[in-house]
């Protein structure tokens, strides 16, 4: 009987022996080669002369009365200073405008165009670090800055100071009875220390 059991215990162990190894086969069939999809670098000089070419794109454009332009890799985000007392709609339209003249540049095809000017003189500003050697610090801080401002502040969220040692709960205030007895009690004792030093 221990022979038999051997024998397809054997068996048993070289039949799941190769059936791994074609597993092991298999696999090494289905290998997909995949190109690298890394963003497109760009330095500091071309990205300032692109800079320089979407400003001159986005501020040819009637009612525009000036712009500026980051880039970023291969995306451009392009600020517009228009009137103030302009209509939404017709921002709309000078937005769209702007958009059709970036889009056969093919750094402006992908550009983002803001006419916020909260956002434009951001925008501005990270322009200036950039074109003073501070690219980085220009981008953070600004963004610091925007996230500063979006943050909303809710009321059940402000957190009060409390004193370093107070207690959690508020001591329960005694009733008249209690309150009365205590009274008596104090007096009674402060009476006896005075007697007693007098």
């Amino acid at each position: 009987m221990t022979k038999w059991l051997s024998l397809v215990l054997i068996v048993f162990l070289t039949s799941c022996g190769l059936n791994n190894n074609q597993v092991q086969e298999n696999t090494n069939e289905n290998v997909v080669h995949v190109k690298n999809s890394a963003i497109q670098e760009v330095d500091r000089t071309s990205g300032q002369q692109i800079s320089k070419r979407l400003v001159q794109l986005a501020s040819s454009i009637p009612n525009v009365n000036d712009a500026t332009a980051v880039v970023l890799g291969k995306y451009a985000i392009v600020g517009i200073d228009v009137n103030a007392n302009l209509e939404r709609s017709e921002v709309g339209s000078i937005k769209y405008s702007v958009a059709e003249s970036l889009k056969n540049d093919p750094y402006g095809a992908r550009a983002i165009i803001i006419a916020d000017p909260d956002l434009n003189a951001r925008l501005r500003e990270i322009s200036e670090d950039i074109q003073n050697g501070k690219p980085i610090q220009g981008i953070m801080n600004e963004l610091a800055d925007i996230s500063g401002r979006l943050m909303p502040e809710i009321p059940a969220d402000i957190i009060e100071p409390t004193p370093k040692n107070a207690t959690e709960e508020p001591k329960k205030k005694l009733n008249n009875k209690d309150e009365q007895k205590l009274e008596k009690q104090q007096d009674t004792q402060s009476n006896y220390y005075k007697d007693k030093h007098e």
